[in-house]
C-alpha cells in the first residue's frame, strides 16, 4: 500500500464510510476511504488543534496544509466564518475533501498539491498543519519553512505534533525560522506550537 502521504494512486480497494461530528455547536458529516489518514474518525491530534487554535483578525484566508479529507479546514471554516486554502498531496483525500467542503457548505478552496506548489503565490493569516510526521522530517521542515514564506506580517503557523515524534526538534526548527515559538497547549502527548511572523 502506498503511504497516505504520496501523489502516487492508492493500491488499495475503496470502501468509503461517513461519520458525524459534533462541535461546539456545529453538526458535521465527513466521508472518508481506505488509504487516507484516521479513516475512522477525526484524529486526537486535530481534535487538540480545533480545541486550540483562535484566527488572527488578519483579513486574509487561513490555509489548512496537509488538509488531508478535510475535518480541520471544514471545521475551522465553518466555526469561524472564514475563507479556507486546503493543501493535500494524497488524491483519495484530495477528491474526498471537495465532497467534505460541498456538504458541510465550507467556504473552503482545496488543492491537490505537493507542499504550496498550488498555493505559491498566496499568502495567508494563518497556517494550520498536522504535520505527516511519517514523511519524514525533511517534508515537516519544508511545511515549516514555507509557512514562512506565504504568511502575512504578524501570521501565525499553527502545529500540532506529539512531543514522542519531534515536538522538541520542531520548538527548535521553528525558533531558529520565525525567531518565537509558543507552546499553547498540551494535551495526552500533543504539543500545539505557535509562532508570529513578526519580520
Amino acid at each position: 500500500m502506498s503511504h497516505y502521504y504520496s501523489k502516487e494512486q492508492i493500491d488499495v480497494e475503496s470502501n468509503p464510510s461517513t461519520y458525524n461530528f459534533n462541535f461546539k455547536g456545529l453538526e458535521l458529516k465527513f466521508k472518508t476511504d481506505n488509504g487516507v489518514f484516521s479513516k475512522n474518525y477525526i484524529d486526537y491530534g486535530s481534535f487538540v488543534m480545533l480545541k486550540t487554535f483562535v484566527p488572527n483578525d488578519i483579513d486574509l484566508p487561513i490555509l489548512d496544509m496537509g488538509s488531508g479529507y478535510g475535518p480541520i479546514g471544514v471545521t475551522v471554516s465553518r466555526l469561524y466564518n472564514k475563507k479556507v486554502y486546503m493543501c493535500e498531496i494524497n488524491e483519495r483525500a484530495y477528491n474526498l475533501s471537495l465532497e467534505n467542503i460541498k456538504n458541510n457548505n465550507a467556504d473552503c478552496c482545496a488543492f491537490n498539491s505537493d507542499l504550496y506548489e498550488k498555493v505559491n503565490d498566496l499568502t495567508f493569516s494563518s497556517i494550520i498543519t498536522n504535520p505527516p510526521i511519517r514523511a519524514g522530517k525533511k517534508v515537516v521542515f519544508d511545511i515549516y519553512d514555507g509557512a514562512y514564506t506565504h504568511l502575512a506580517l504578524n501570521g501565525e503557523l499553527w502545529v500540532v505534533i506529539q512531543k514522542k515524534q519531534g515536538a522538541p526538534s520542531s520548538k527548535d526548527h521553528l525558533e531558529a525560522l520565525f525567531g518565537n515559538c509558543e507552546i499553547v497547549s498540551k494535551d495526552k502527548g500533543y504539543y500545539i506550537l505557535k509562532s508570529v511572523k513578526t519580520k
